[in-house]
């Protein structure tokens, strides 16, 4: 069961015992991503995240890798475009002292100016490494395209530009606004004791809600009907296609996924076996739906020759129009359902699993969304909702990305 408390100083913490397992998985999210960022901070939330493992006032960069691996604790950290996470999962026994740790690179990190410019060159191979990977960059070119001017089209990794103007002072200013308690969500699931909430009550209660930013009002992100051409060396055309789609938040969220795992988020799905299994031009080729608070995007991604490119984009197109005219079957139907409660049920197997979604869903949604209300509403969707849904997306003009050696 979910459980939620409020500190002093008004930071959540969600917490879910799970006595059947002898991890505890631990995340501090904060409510910060790249869209709260101005153009000359594009990067910085990241930048930050980066830098909260490079030393505090009593532990060094080294310290702090070699107190996490002395008790076999597993930390990493991600910064997305809505939020920040830092997390650890350790074994029960070692919990509140990797929670220790954690608390203190949060609290007590430095910032100093030496390894801030070692970790620019870090990010900057990272980014490097995601322009050599051209079903990335393919993706993160389309972003841009399709919210032009807005943060949610600006890269997670910055700019080499934004990169190497960010200064200490700049770093401790962000997080002053930023890292609040009103902004931070604890969450905990695992095999734990009270002990350990009482243990977070206390590491955590370091600071306030003085310079909180607040609820931050977002401009309404404008979808771009644009193309983006890459001309590269590369053995493969690759290829995006960005259509509008819905909000998080939005009530037909789920027949919204049940078309896309129809139309080309699974192996039997429309795309796959039009695309790769029929036609054979591709042997990557899916759909995917990625959203935000405010809007969203139905993502389809194809790589396949040069010389078969326009094809591929013409058979997508086929595929694309064929659901459009004859929408999902009662058959299609009930299989999506399964796939997607088999999604639901499975990505629910590890305490790391429970303590993701218990976050999200409070920082999202502001309560529990347990998996049974999940199923019970993705068991109620209909071929007429999802019919409604893809005539609502495809109906609407496109955005498209291509990275290729010939044009």
């Amino acid at each position: 069961m979910l459980e939620k408390y409020t500190a002093k100083n008004g930071l959540r913490i969600v917490a879910e015992k799970m006595p059947y397992v002898r991890s505890v998985s631990f995340g501090i999210w904060v409510n910060v991503g790249s869209r709260y960022e101005t153009p000359e901070e594009n990067g910085l939330t990241h930048f930050i995240e980066h830098m909260l493992f490079k030393g505090t006032k009593t532990r060094s960069a080294k310290q702090i890798a070699e107190d996490f691996d002395r008790i076999g604790a597993q930390t990493n950290a991600f910064t997305s475009k809505d939020q920040t996470c830092y997390y650890v999962v350790a074994m029960d026994q070692q919990i509140e002292e990797a929670v220790t740790i954690l608390a203190d690179m949060f609290f007590h990190s430095v910032f100093d100016p030496e390894e801030m410019e070692k970790e620019k060159q870090v990010i900057a191979e990272e980014m490097a490494m995601t322009e050599d990977a051209p079903d990335d960059d393919v993706d993160e070119r389309l972003w841009a395209a399709m919210f032009e001017g807005h943060p949610l089209g600006a890269p997670i990794l910055g700019t080499e530009t934004t990169l190497q103007s960010f200064t200490q002072q700049q770093v401790k200013d962000f997080i002053r606004t930023h890292y609040t308690p009103d902004q931070v969500v604890l969450s905990v699931a695992g095999n734990f004791d009270d002990a350990l909430i009482s243990k977070l009550q206390t590491l955590f209660n370091q600071f306030e809600n003085e310079e909180s930013r607040g609820v931050i009002t977002f401009n309404q992100p404008v979808f771009h009907a644009v193309e983006t051409t890459k001309k590269s060396q590369v053995e493969q055309a690759h290829v995006v296609i960005g259509f509008p789609g819905l909000a998080v938040t939005d009530e037909q969220t789920i027949p919204y996924l049940v078309m896309n795992n129809i139309f080309g988020d699974s192996m039997s799905s429309r795309l796959f076996q039009k695309v790769r299994e029929e036609k054979a031009l591709a042997y990557t080729v899916y759909s995917y739906y990625a959203a935000y608070q405010d809007t969203g995007a139905f993502m389809i991604y194809g790589g396949t020759s040069v010389k078969q490119r326009e094809l591929m984009e013409k058979t997508i197109f086929e595929v694309i129009e064929e659901f459009k005219q004859t929408g999902i079957t009662e058959e299609e139907l009930i299989s999506a359902k399964r796939q997607l409660e088999s999604d639901l049920l499975l990505g629910l197997e590890t305490s790391y699993d429970y303590m993701t979604r218990n976050a999200k869903n409070e920082i999202i949604y502001g309560r529990e969304r347990t998996i049974e209300e999940a199923l019970e509403l993705l068991s109620h969707v209909t071929v007429e909702q999802v019919n409604a849904q893809i005539a609502a997306t495809f109906n609407q003009p496109h955005a498209k990305s291509i990275i290729s050696s010939e044009f």
